[in-house]
């Protein structure tokens, strides 16, 4: 068996796709969050931070055609893994039981394509532009400050001056921290780095990281919610 037909064709191969790519969209959730709070410090921080980005297109376009792949694969690889599972065992339990799994490990599949979904309306909200989603009635692709860049400190504050948005934003963040809060807890063992010794270490490690981003990516829309950045 080549390697193309052990990461494709086996079980332990998607494991490792599932585990390696979760990895990556971990580390981009991460970096992603840090960029983004540069909007607290106020509009020439994020408007430089943003300005960067656009003037590094090898940069911005490599990285989005690898968060693309890197999505793609983690989704197709814990479909095909949820459907491997479903036909060892075709017939359901008559009584479902948990045996001490957590909420966030048995939604995982769920809670994954929901967060897939936010993604999509969140690039369609701020990389796109589309005017269609971002009920204000405005082309947050016209916005310019007064350097001639790109004015995303107005468009994130016109994004969520709408409490829906700013709500359903919150809510996308909190199911993709509860993915992350099993997903990387789960990634260890998919990798074979999990040992029972460490085991009570990388779940609270990973239960950090996700209240983490619960409290770094709900700031943004709270301060604009709570009229702190206007």
């Amino acid at each position: 068996m080549n390697i193309f037909q052990f990461l494709f064709k086996s079980s332990l191969g998607r494991k490792y796709i599932m585990a390696v790519t979760g990895a990556a969209l971990v580390v981009f959730v991460i970096g992603h969050m840090v960029g983004n709070l540069s909007f607290l410090l106020g509009r020439e921080e994020i408007n430089a931070y943003g300005h960067f980005l656009h003037t590094k297109p090898e940069l911005l376009w490599a990285t989005r055609i690898g968060l693309l792949v890197m999505i793609v694969l983690h989704i197709w690889s814990a479909i095909a893994l949820s459907a491997a599972n479903k036909a060892a065992r075709p017939v359901g339990y008559a009584v479902q039981k948990s045996n001490g799994s957590s909420y966030a490990s048995r939604t995982m599949l769920m809670s994954g394509l929901i967060v897939f979904c936010f993604i999509v309306y969140h690039l369609l909200h701020f990389t796109v532009q589309a005017p269609a989603v971002n009920l204000t009635g405005k082309d947050f692709g016209t916005l310019i400050d007064s350097e001639g860049r790109r004015d995303i400190y107005s468009m994130i504050v016109l994004g969520f001056s709408r409490p829906a948005i700013a709500i359903f934003y919150m809510v996308g963040v909190g199911l993709l921290s509860l993915h992350l809060s099993h997903g990387v807890s789960s990634l260890f063992q998919s990798l074979g780095l999990r040992s029972k010794g460490y085991a009570p270490l990388i779940n609270c490690a990973a239960t950090v990281l996700a209240v983490v981003l619960i409290i770094g990516y709900w700031s943004i829309p709270l301060s604009v919610l709570t009229g702190l950045k206007k």
